[in-house]
């Protein structure tokens, strides 16, 4: 039974969609004006996970995932430079996505822009003031908080004094508003002035707030299962969010509500503002692996500070490669077709896997004893209930990894002493492929031609090369040399080797 804890209810709920077996779901994207930090990217995999959790658990997810293409920052730096914001945007678009995808993560089914839905921020805009929840001062549209009495319940913020812990994007507009709080709509530009849009209420362009709801309940609909982004969200954007949103249409926004912790840089929480912080390729450029980065983005769990340390990072990046060397051991365990006894079976004629960068260190050993162990199908078995027991548990990513290693100890202490059966390979094997389907952390596999294939088509070469069939000699040394077999033609017969 899955469970997470849902700041909006302040509770750990059981998690049930809204129909069925479908599972519609909202997280803000990145503003697309600079490179994306380590920090937005925390938030970004934790969708990643939540997304492929779900998936997991067999729900259909649509899943939406918004680009934020204007703002003050966007349009003063386009002014600057001259161009528009369009042209400025579309180079650090292409960045997120090369980041994102090198991260490992799956594109969301919906990546929508909220330049392209300024006449769904429109229409929001024009129910707002029709039911008497905005109002216009000096040509710009505000949201009247007055009007809805439930405003703060997500965020729970108290007005009196300082708001700690909110985004340092809360509204500054020196415009005359009836209330302190309320919040820009709609923001008043002259003829001349870009970028702007026309509607009924006058040329303007929206404010940061609208986007989201409009591209949420345009692609999920008016009431959706869970909303996330992390937790500078929560205050002033996502309360301000459910406040238009349910104020326009009157009815729940969404169900559910989960926040990603800060990601602090050696115990001082990171931003910008602060200079400390470090971009996906900054540690990239430094030699890091985007296997260890994403692992250590997933050591601690989602609503839990995150601490960053190099030391932590360089530990993640050598734990990622005993996991792939663990990997690629099972899996030559399988193409040398060992038997219980440790014995060397038949190889088998199919090709095997081999992590694309994996060197391991270590071979399998022959049985010292016959100390009794568990199974690889059993180790395996427990493992699975363990992972899927701590990811049920408000996603427990800590505590899912914990019983990743627990499996790899005890199959490698079985590697060792006695040997793994072809049944306890294939269970070892296929755990392996869930946890990945899920965490993302073993990283791609190429194809690995076993020695049986590649002797099968050498001695097929020769019998056309008897049968002067060069054509098909031909042929068959470039399907070689594309799986990097390099053959060699000697007065003592045909060689080859691995490149």
């Amino acid at each position: 039974m899955l469970t997470f804890f849902n700041t909006l209810s302040r509770q750990t709920e059981e998690f049930r969609p809204l129909e069925n077996n479908t599972v519609r779901m909202y997280v803000c994207g990145p503003t697309v004006w600079n490179f994306a930090h380590i920090g937005n990217f925390r938030t970004f995999v934790f969708a990643d996970i939540l997304r492929r959790y779900l998936k997991f658990k067999g729900y259909e997810v649509k899943h939406v995932f918004n680009l934020t293409d204007i703002d003050d920052r966007i349009i003063n730096e386009a002014a600057k430079r001259n161009i528009s914001i369009d042209e400025f945007t579309a180079p650090f678009i292409q960045y997120f996505w090369e980041d994102f995808d090198a991260l490992g993560n799956e594109r969301p089914e919906v990546t929508p822009r909220a330049t392209h839905h300024i006449a769904e921020m429109i229409d929001i805009i024009a129910k707002l003031i029709e039911n008497g929840h905005a109002y216009e001062s000096d040509g710009s549209i505000y949201y009247r908080i007055a009007a809805f009495p439930e405003y703060g319940k997500l965020s729970r913020i108290k007005f009196e004094g300082n708001i700690a812990g909110g985004s340092e994007r809360i509204d500054t507009d020196k415009y005359e508003k009836e209330d302190a709080r309320d919040f820009a709509l709609w923001k008043l530009v002259s003829e001349d002035e870009e970028p702007g849009w026309d509607a009924p209420f006058g040329r303007g362009r929206p404010g940061w707030h609208i986007e989201c709801s409009a591209m949420s309940m345009k692609y999920l609909g008016e009431t959706f299962d869970i909303h996330a982004g992390g937790q500078d969200l929560q205050f002033p954007h996502h309360e301000n969010e459910i406040a238009q949103s349910e104020g326009a249409n009157g009815k729940l926004f969404a169900k559910y509500w989960i926040h990603s912790e800060f990601l602090k840089i050696d115990d001082v929480t990171m931003s910008k503002s602060k200079g400390n912080f470090f971009t996906f390729r900054d540690l990239r450029d430094q030699g890091y692996s985007a296997l260890a980065i994403r692992y250590l983005l997933l050591s601690v769990p989602t609503r839990k500070q995150l601490n960053f340390t190099f030391e932590g990072l360089q530990g993640a990046e050598s734990t990622v490669e005993r996991l792939r060397n663990f990997r690629s051991l099972v899996h030559d365990a399988a193409a040398k077709g060992r038997n219980p006894s440790g014995s060397e079976g038949a190889q088998i004629a199919d090709c095997g896997v081999r992590n694309a960068d994996s060197n391991p260190k270590s071979k399998i050993q022959n049985p010292k004893s016959s100390d009794t162990l568990p199974t690889g199908r059993v180790s395996a078995t427990v493992a699975l209930e363990k992972f899927e027991a701590a990811m049920d548990d408000d996603f427990n990513t800590a505590a899912a990894l914990a019983a990743i290693h627990d499996m790899v100890r005890e199959v490698n202490t079985l590697m060792n002493k006695q040997g793994l059966s072809a049944g306890d390979r294939q269970a070892v094997l296929e755990a392996i492929e869930k946890f990945d389907s899920v965490l993302g952390i073993f990283g791609p596999q190429e194809v690995v031609c076993l020695d049986s294939e590649v002797e099968a088509l050498v001695e097929e070469r020769q019998e056309a090369r008897r049968n002067r069939n060069f054509t098909r000699s031909d042929e068959i040394r470039d399907e070689l040399a594309e799986k990097g077999i390099i053959l060699e033609d000697t007065k003592d017969g045909v060689r080859w080797k691995r490149r």
